[in-house]
């Protein structure tokens, strides 16, 4: 966080910052790994790990002390940190883009992330300055703020977590020297763009040692400094006041005085909010009365100081305000998938993408999984049904009729089928259901069967039907199963039939695979 300046001061800085920007490129990366398309539930926010936000603290110090102990505006300490939080997001599926610009004779970075998905005209945007001051790391100023959202991103990655807006995040350059990272590129986005900005929210200094919980006061309660955010703050303000109140904790309003990041977003009207620890100022009675800690002194008692090393941090308010910070962006981003609604499906009228013998131990020597167009076959009863549940085609042992009942049967042992990948939401009831049939005569016996699993971190057996020495008509069936115990895992659905009990005429077919969120 920058050192104060008057408000009105700021407003004119801001008009400087756009004439120091001199020259300016961008560079794009491709996403090192594609995300899942199965949308995700209306999910209540994640608990963020703290022992994950300490461990990006550590690179951020690590960095530091191998770049002459900070982190600063045209430092290689500085690229070396948007180097690591861009690494971390490419590897997570995020499209990031590395935009650069000149101020005081130096180059610097912001790093922008966008999470695919979500309604592009509805952009919840979160930031944090990464830069430190010359004089130290920088870790709670401001490597706190960037490491909670860095882990709040990647907790997007690995829940699934599908919203209804467009998330992207932003790590800002030269915050240090006058916001000229954010200002830079509020200036450079065209208006159509910045329109598109729903919420900006700000995160800078969200561990300090002495802490106290601010939240920026969106609708001027307070009455007090430079007046409310832009029409929409307020909503930003209780909604993260919310998640205090839900864990007892107790915030106080804190002015949108200029200092930090949120104020190139407010200057042209974009809603803003954030969080804030506190800085150099000193913490009263009363604040200590409220929050704990030490009345008297500095709730960052190394603001801009060598010591603002790995050691100055609150774990307590750090692991705090990442959980609040998730919680506000799952609860303004919305989720992509009411309860009711199916998370995935398919009929099989055209191939998306399932795999025969995946494990490559399947024995059947005939009549294996397929997606078909099956043909009707009998031997007194109708082992091979030639309509499908819809449409025309569906999973099948061996779709084709032959010349007799037993010429595309399953022979020889097992065949599996399994599902491209599905990613389920993180929370709610989920059921898979489908229609299925397994057909015997009665040289059949125990040993054979048609099985449906889901397997991710876990196994959820849906069905499990066994043969026996009996004629067994073909007919459509219907099964559901909870596969809740899965909830935010990357699953596949497995189908495996099985003639393993000798020379028996055997024949499934599976159609209409959904799984429902309710």
């Amino acid at each position: 966080m920058r050192s104060r300046t008057p408000r009105a001061a700021w407003l004119a800085a801001l008009a400087v910052a756009a004439a120091t920007v001199v020259t300016a490129s961008s560079a794009t990366a491709a996403p090192t790994t594609v995300r899942a398309a199965a949308p995700a539930s209306l999910a209540a926010a994640p608990d963020i790990p703290l022992a994950n936000v300490k461990a990006h603290l550590s690179q951020f110090q690590s960095i530091a002390t191998a770049n002459g102990g900070n982190r600063a505006h045209g430092r290689p300490g500085y690229l070396a940190s948007v180097n690591y939080v861009k690494g971390q997001l490419d590897a997570a599926g995020f499209s990031t883009v590395v935009q650069s610009f000149t101020y005081n004779g130096a180059t610097g970075y912001n790093l922008i992330a966008d999470w695919p998905g979500g309604d592009p005209n509805q952009v919840v945007m979160t930031g944090a300055h990464l830069d430190s001051v010359s004089s130290g790391p920088g870790i709670n100023d401001n490597a706190s703020g960037s490491a909670a959202i860095l882990e709040t991103a990647l907790a997007v990655a690995r829940s699934g977590f599908t919203p209804t807006k467009h998330l992207r995040f932003g790590w800002w350059g030269a915050e240090e020297l006058g916001l000229r990272g954010s200002q830079y590129y509020v200036n450079n986005l065209p208006s159509t763009e910045r329109t598109k900005i729903k919420q900006y929210l700000n995160f800078d200094m969200v561990g300090s040692p002495n802490a106290g919980y601010f939240v920026y006061d969106g609708d001027n309660s307070d009455g007090v400094g430079s007046g409310p955010g832009p029409a929409g703050s307020a909503q930003i303000e209780q909604t993260i006041q919310a998640y205090f109140t839900s864990i007892g904790v107790p915030t106080r309003g804190t002015d949108f005085d200029g200092r930090s990041d949120y104020g190139p977003f407010i200057n042209v009207g974009i809603p803003a909010g954030g969080t804030f620890t506190g800085a150099e100022g000193v913490k009263s009675s009363t604040q200590a009365s409220l929050w704990g800690g030490t009345a008297g002194q500095a709730f960052d008692p190394c603001y801009h100081r060598s010591c603002d090393n790995t050691s100055n941090i609150s774990d307590t308010a750090l692991d705090r305000n990442a959980d609040a910070i998730a919680y506000t962006v799952w609860t303004l981003a919305g989720a992509g998938t009411p309860p009711g609604s199916t998370v995935w499906s398919d009929t099989f009228e055209t191939a998306t993408g399932w795999t025969t013998n995946p494990a490559g131990t399947d024995t059947a020597t005939l009549g294996g999984w397929e997606r078909g167009d099956p043909a009707a076959t009998s031997s007194g009863v109708a082992t091979q049904l030639g309509t499908t549940v819809s449409g025309s085609y569906d999973l099948v042992t061996g779709a084709l009729a032959g010349g007799s009942a037993g010429a595309y049967d399953l022979d020889g042992g097992v065949s599996t089928i399994q599902s491209p990948a599905i990613t389920l939401p993180s929370s709610g009831t989920l059921r898979l259901s489908f229609s299925w049939y397994l057909a015997h005569l009665n040289n059949a016996s125990s040993a054979d069967y048609l099985r449906v699993r889901v397997v991710g971190g876990g196994t959820v057996t849906a069905l499990n039907v066994t043969g026996a020495a009996s004629d067994r008509a073909a007919a459509w069936q219907g099964a559901t199963a909870d596969v809740s115990a899965l909830r935010g895992q990357t699953v596949r659905i497995v189908v495996d039939a099985a003639d393993a009990g000798g020379a028996s005429l055997v024949e499934a077919a599976v159609d209409d695979v959904r799984i429902i969120l309710s």
